[in-house]
Order: structure tokens, then C-alpha cells, then sequence
């Protein structure tokens, strides 16, 4: 699995045609038109796709919000088939990441409050605050999830400076030593190294040092119920204990 920012028509094109059909197919239902995916992304707001191999998975679109310093996410749509392996907390991760490379820091966005997994998701997983509800915030809606609805939202921000906003990685270097952080239960990343054949021949001691403390890490959260969800290039494995958490 990877996350990245859209590059192109084509990328534009399929978040599109992704968005229309997780929003049930009706033309445009999604309200999110390849001229305005073209408009967001040419004016540096955030644009980003996740792959399964080469196939699309998901797409996150939000946009800069000068009067607090805030990225607004406004839409993020994963594949009904993809639903099970993590790629909205990988777009958040991303879009975390992203922010905070600009100097932003914290991310805004609304759900529904009727819908669980994304109230859990939201705000236990993620850490966001709910911070006001918004009765009938956009009005009639005519996708096939919304139709005949009122479109009441509850607007949550997410402090990525906080530590209920950062999942910290579980093993860090630090002067060619690594540190452990012991696991906890919650969702969390255990990196490895981004070319540890290298690592190998330039310090064959932090080499071997990684080797024992990923198994050890990795190991242990295993025997004690949690599962390896997906896997990040820039953060590691994603661990997560779905006995714990309800997560399926």
C-alpha cells in the first residue's frame, strides 16, 4: 500500500470516478468534479491518492483555511473493497504528515454523528476533538448515502501537536542507537529501516540491533492480540489489536 499526492489528469480523473462511485454512482453525486480536484490541487491545497499495488483505493481532498491556519478536509473515499485495510488512517497519516511539512497544525473536518465507525474512528483512533454540531450543515444532498437526509455534521479538529494526534513510532534512533517504546494497546507504527542492506554494511551493529527490536516489538505485540493492519513506506508496520478496540 502507498499514499501519495496526486500528479496529473489521470490521477484527477480517478479520484472522481472513485469518489462518484463510493458515493453511489449517481453523475458527479460526490459534488467533486475533475475541474475542481485540477482548481485544489494547482493552488497547493491537498490532494492525495492511496494505492493497493496499482490499483485505487482511496483519495483524500481538503483545503487551506487562512482565517485559523488549518487544513479543512473536505472528502476522503476509500473503495467499498478496501474498507478492511486501513487506507483512511494511511491518508490521515499522510495528511498529517503534509500539514505539518507546511507549518499547519491542526486538520479540520465534519462526519456524521449518527455513523459509529466513523465516531470512533474520528475520535478515539485519531484523537480529534468534536468541537460543535452543525444541524443540516450542507443542506439537501442527493447522493445515494445522503438522499433524503438532513446533512447534520459535527465539525472535529485534529491537534497534530497533541499526543492524542500522534501515533509515535514504537522503535526511534537516536545518535545510531535505537530506542523502544513499550506498546500500549493502541494503534502505533513499528518502523524498519529504509535500506537495511546498507545499514548492514556501514553498521553491522545497528543492524543487528534492528533485527532484535523489531522482533521483539513485533513479536510481542502479536502474542498479545494485535494484528498488523498495513504498512507505510515512510512509517513502518501499523499495528493495531482489534480484540481491544472492536476494529474489524
Amino acid at each position: 500500500m502507498s499514499v501519495r499526492e496526486a500528479a496529473g489528469l489521470a490521477d484527477l480523473e480517478a479520484i472522481a470516478a472513485l469518489f462518484n462511485r463510493v458515493w453511489d454512482g449517481a453523475p458527479d453525486s460526490s459534488q467533486i468534479t475533475v475541474a475542481l480536484l485540477r482548481a485544489f490541487s494547482m493552488t497547493g491545497n491537498y490532494v492525495a491518492v492511496a494505492f493497493v499495488g496499482e490499483h485505487l483505493a482511496g483519495a483524500a481532498v481538503g483545503f487551506l483555511a487562512p482565517h485559523n491556519g488549518s487544513l479543512h478536509s473536505h472528502i476522503t473515499g476509500v473503495e467499498a473493497k478496501y474498507r478492511a485495510r486501513q487506507i483512511g488512517y494511511l491518508l490521515k497519516c499522510h495528511q498529517r504528515d503534509w500539514a505539518l511539512g507546511r507549518g499547519i497544525g491542526s486538520i479540520t473536518w465534519t462526519f456524521d454523528p449518527l455513523v459509529r465507525r466513523n465516531a470512533y474512528f474520528n475520535l478515539v483512533k485519531l484523537g480529534a476533538r468534536a468541537t460543535d454540531y452543525l444541524p443540516d450543515c450542507y443542506g439537501p444532498m442527493h447522493d445515494g448515502l445522503n438522499r433524503g437526509e438532513a446533512s447534520d455534521r459535527l465539525f472535529v479538529e485534529w491537534d497534530l501537536l497533541s499526543p492524542e494526534g500522534d501515533h509515535r513510532p514504537l522503535i526511534t534512533v537516536r545518535d545510531d542507537a535505537l530506542q523502544v517504546v513499550p506498546w500500549t494497546g493502541g494503534p502505533a507504527f513499528v518502523p524498519v529501516p529504509e535500506d537495511i542492506e546498507r545499514v548492514r554494511v556501514e553498521n553491522p551493529l545497528l543492524a543487528r540491533a534492528w533485527r532484535a527490536h523489531v522482533r521483539d516489538v513485533l513479536a510481542g505485540a502479536l502474542a498479545g492480540g494485535a494484528e498488523i493492519a498495513a504498512f507505510d513506506r515512510r512509517h513502518g508496520y501499523l499495528i493495531t489489536n482489534p480484540a481491544k478496540t472492536g476494529e474489524r
